[in-house]
């Protein structure tokens, strides 16, 4: 089955980056600036930032349907990032050098499936996922870390 990652939109985390550290504080939102590549994965970007780029790292609800699945974790976003629009069974480098969890859901956000792989070897689970009639979208987390980094959605 073909697929496509989807990184977040970088509308919705744009306006953070023009508030003071103080009013992201109380939004539960720091402001961090990288100091290695790799370790700061941007989920709009899909890229590591550079040593010295400025991002955020905030709490992100990846899978807010009521249920026993309903999830959020800590992401970085890095600002003036640009929307990552890989293409149709593109695994971006971010994804593909990192150990991953892979999850599959149905509609109703009940997990149907799960694994863990090497990030380069995940377009099989996903495209196995996907062949599931009730898979309506496979979430990619860094299994370590138990972050969310993306969806992957039928292309």
């Amino acid at each position: 089955m073909d697929f496509r990652i989807v990184a977040l939109p970088a509308s919705k985390f744009a306006p953070l980056f023009g508030l003071a550290d103080t009013e992201l504080a109380t939004r539960g939102v720091r402001r961090v600036v990288a100091n290695r590549q790799p370790g700061f994965p941007c989920r709009v970007s899909l890229m590591d930032a550079a040593p010295g780029e400025t991002l955020l790292l905030l709490n992100y609800a990846h899978l807010p349907a009521p249920g026993p699945y309903r999830s959020s974790h800590a992401i970085y976003v890095r600002e003036h990032a640009l929307e990552c629009v890989p293409g149709v069974n593109e695994i971006p480098a971010v994804l593909a050098a990192r150990l991953l969890s892979v999850r599959a859901f149905d509609a109703a956000g009940m997990m149907l499936e799960a694994d863990v792989c090497d990030g380069a070897d995940v377009a099989p689970f996903i495209g196995r996922y996907l062949d599931d009639a009730r898979v309506t979208l496979v979430h990619l987390h860094n299994a370590r870390p138990g972050c969310y980094a993306a969806q992957a959605v039928r292309a």
